[in-house]
């Protein structure tokens, strides 16, 4: 739809929350500034919508929104550990790239391991020797896929992971999920698909689905590890039996997918990390999240092995190692991300 804001006429889509409008106007405004004031487009139900926020086709590949020196070793990076770029990543507001603007600049600077310490006060130093000098990015335990969810197009994995030994001198892996501004982390599939039967009855509490497995349309119709995996630590989700019917149809069953993925890889004795945590990662501004997180945080009863931050901390962090490469990235990533 057509917005006029300040007298600028902008093509927006109609479903904006405020939060999400404020970001994809400031993002147009950047783009057009920075990049092109040409529209992309995106075709949805057979119709074709152009909108200023979306890269035209024929720039996409040039990556024009990426920090420009971290923008090569992306490239060989996706090269040497090939993984899927997303449809929107052609999006001003897509979490992808957003994902890559925050962590790489970080991971690539000689002071990473004191910034990333501020956020995760365990971190001793970056583990460069395993991954990639470190990190992951679209990072999942292949090729050993414990959850069984993978394929080319979908599954379960984290949008970065960072290897790093913790003060005790273990190797450890952190699991980051990065929300820039959607308003809710991914629903449960199975709890829609039209594929489902009078067996796969979601109104069954925890307890009941883990004694019946096949209750859950993930189990018996898409032979995902999901339940498995939980029950065989039911523990660490020690309020699910609280929730009534399953507790990870909304918002919550992209939180337990990864934390699953976690779990899965901290036990998996052909994996050499001893801890494994998971993060989201959000736009301070973001406020829609916090249902979903305080819910699940109440599910997990606190467990340290998940926690959340923000955007605006991993800058304050790089702020103080007073870096004159992280000053040029800060000012950079704060002027595209609307971060004050």
């Amino acid at each position: 739809m057509k917005k006029i804001i300040d007298g600028v006429t902008y093509d927006v889509s109609s479903s904006l929350n405020p939060f999400q409008l404020q970001q994809h106007i400031h993002l147009i405004n950047w783009k057009w500034k920075n990049i092109t004031t040409e529209k992309g487009v995106i075709t949805k139900g057979g119709k074709e919508y152009y909108l200023d926020v979306l890269l035209p086709p024929a720039i996409v590949n040039d990556y024009p929104f990426l920090y420009p020196p971290i923008k090569q070793a992306f490239i060989e990076h996706h090269r040497r550990f090939p993984f899927r770029v997303h449809e929107m990543f052609r999006h001003m507001a897509g979490s992808q790239a957003a994902n890559v603007n925050l962590f790489l600049p970080l991971l690539l600077s000689p002071n990473h391991d004191a910034i990333l310490r501020s956020i995760k006060p365990d971190l001793k130093s970056v583990a460069s020797e395993h991954l990639d000098n470190g990190y992951r990015i679209e990072f999942w335990d292949e090729p050993y896929g414990r959850l069984g969810d993978k394929n080319a197009t979908s599954g379960t994995d984290a949008d970065i992971a960072i290897a790093y030994y913790n003060t005790a001198g273990k190797l450890c892996l952190w699991l980051i999920e990065h929300k820039l501004t959607e308003a809710e982390f991914t629903e449960c599939g199975g709890f829609k698909s039209k594929g489902r039967t009078k067996l796969h009855d979601c109104s069954q509490s925890f307890d009941a689905i883990l004694a019946d497995k096949n209750a859950c349309y993930y189990h018996s119709a898409k032979h995902y590890n999901y339940w498995d995996i939980t029950d065989a630590n039911r523990d660490f989700f020690k309020n699910a039996a609280k929730f009534k019917g399953c507790p990870f149809k909304t918002g919550l069953n992209q939180l337990w997918r990864n934390q699953l993925l976690a779990l899965s890889i901290e036990q998996d004795e052909q994996q050499p990390y001893e801890e494994v945590y998971f993060s989201v990662v959000h736009h301070p501004g973001n406020t829609s999240l916090q249902h979903s997180i305080t819910t699940y945080k109440k599910l997990i009863a606190d467990n340290a092995k998940f926690f959340v931050f923000t955007s605006a901390d991993v800058v304050k962090s790089a702020v103080a190692a007073n870096d004159e490469d992280m000053n040029s990235w800060i000012a950079w990533y704060k002027d595209l991300y609307n971060i004050t």
